[in-house]
């Protein structure tokens, strides 16, 4: 019997230290856990706010009259390296666009010339680029350029487009009523300021943090690279691309030194990854289309200059994730759609024409239905197409492209038609032997 109640004891015993083992395991892991989250959280914290102390007369007026802007600027690398808000605001009385303030001179915004003193090759690089005068030109025109803007302007490889007729037609019909908080509101990162310097930084480095994360992000580029006409943003959100970044993106390391990014740090490619970045072979720019083959907003698009040289280095980013034999075969099947779909434009033109060369067209643009549905084939869905193309976005290639195109290839000969038949002229069929001759 009482071998019985020892053993009865002993159980009893085992059974209280494991449950006493189990609970302390417990309480080690929730602390554990704990204390990553402190971690964390003060991680977080260890943001320090450099101007939080600063006796500077500019961040005490502010830090009462724009808290915002010196909290955001009190946390930037700029403000860390000792860059002052006199070294990018203050200028000469005659500077130009000088305001006075405060006893000083500054400009409300800075200008590139601001951002040159220290990132001088960011700005010859930008200076170089789709986003830089030639933005501002497909909407404004280059016929009010002064003449060394002129000679910059016709220097860039987009600067053969002088501009887009239709663009910018389209820009003068609206008014500027409209144009300010449309066309304007985007392609302003191209234009000049008083000074003579050219574009708007911030359009992309939002003020006053100037971070690195927020730039690499591709929701940066969504506020411009969406819509009908450029659905850059709808693509990549479609694309296996933009998939990797929607389901693992909040792992990625967006704050990481710039040029020296690999896949350890982005697992996939944002916007900036490819055309910007720092990464595989290629150092970082700040041309857009430094790596890139087709003008492909051209109504009919043709080969960059140097395009073979841009492929290499867009391929030298392609290369990290891709074998040789996908990025090659993936290039010519690229191409091939993009002929394809400047076909398609060519014979609109040639349609077109059908009507135009008989006078049943006006000089107005955008006055007629049929000015709207050409516009319409190439602009919205044939560089939907072509961007859809080479961001391997099928929606977009597809029904956000190819098929919009032929449903305006038919309207548009259903047009040409009943204009030559008011006219008592015979109708047209366009098929392949009349486009062949």
């Amino acid at each position: 019997m009482e071998n019985k109640h020892l053993a009865n004891w002993r159980i009893l015993i085992i059974a209280s230290v494991i449950t006493a083992l189990f609970i302390a395991v417990l309480l080690m892991a929730a602390a554990i856990v704990n204390g990553r989250t402190q971690t964390t959280a003060v991680h977080a914290d260890e943001r320090v706010n450099v101007l939080a102390n600063s006796t500077d007369d500019c961040v005490e007026c502010h830090a009462r009259n724009t808290p915002g802007i010196v909290e955001q600027y009190g946390h930037s690398t700029m403000a860390a390296a000792d860059v002052g808000c006199r070294d990018c605001h203050e200028v000469s009385a005659d500077y130009p666009g000088a305001i006075e303030h405060q006893g000083t001179h500054v400009l409300n915004q800075p200008t590139t010339a601001m951002c040159q003193d220290c990132h001088q090759a960011e700005v010859a690089q930008f200076n170089q680029s789709r986003h830089a005068l030639p933005a501002y030109v497909a909407y404004a025109g280059a016929q009010d350029l002064p003449s060394e803007l002129l000679m910059q302007y016709e220097s860039i490889p987009e600067g053969s487009f002088n501009p887009d007729q239709m663009r910018n037609a389209l820009f003068a019909k609206e008014g500027p009523e409209i144009t300010k908080f449309a066309c304007q509101a985007c392609h302003d990162v191209g234009k000049p300021a008083a000074d003579g310097s050219v574009g708007e930084c911030s359009s992309c480095h939002l003020r006053h943090e100037f971070s690195r994360e927020q730039v690499r992000r591709p929701e940066t580029c969504n506020a411009c690279h969406i819509g009908p006409d450029h659905p850059q943003w709808e693509i990549y959100q479609e694309s296996a691309h933009g998939i990797a970044y929607a389901t693992g993106g909040h792992n990625w390391h967006w704050e990481a030194e710039t040029g020296t990014l690999d896949t350890t740090d982005f697992p996939a490619p944002t916007c900036a990854t490819c055309h910007f970045a720092g990464f595989g072979t290629q150092s970082t720019t700040h041309d857009t289309g430094d790596r890139l083959s087709w003008y492909l907003f051209a109504p009919v698009s043709t080969r960059r200059p140097a395009w073979q040289d841009n492929v290499t280095r867009m391929q030298g980013v392609c290369g990290e994730c891709h074998n040789p034999n996908f990025i090659n075969t993936f290039y010519t099947d690229a191409d091939a759609a993009t002929e394809k779909i400047n076909e398609w434009v060519i014979e609109s033109d040639i349609i077109l024409a059908a009507a135009k060369d008989e006078g049943l067209l006006t000089d107005e643009p955008f006055d007629e239905t049929i000015d709207f549905t050409h516009f319409n084939l190439w602009h919205h869905w044939g560089r939907t197409a072509k961007f859809g193309v080479w961001m391997q976005g099928a929606d977009y290639v597809q029904w956000h492209g190819a098929y919009e195109m032929l449903h305006e290839r038919a309207e548009l000969i259903e047009q040409v038609n009943e204009k030559r038949h008011e006219a008592g002229l015979e109708e047209l069929e366009f098929n392949a032997d009349y486009f062949e001759e």
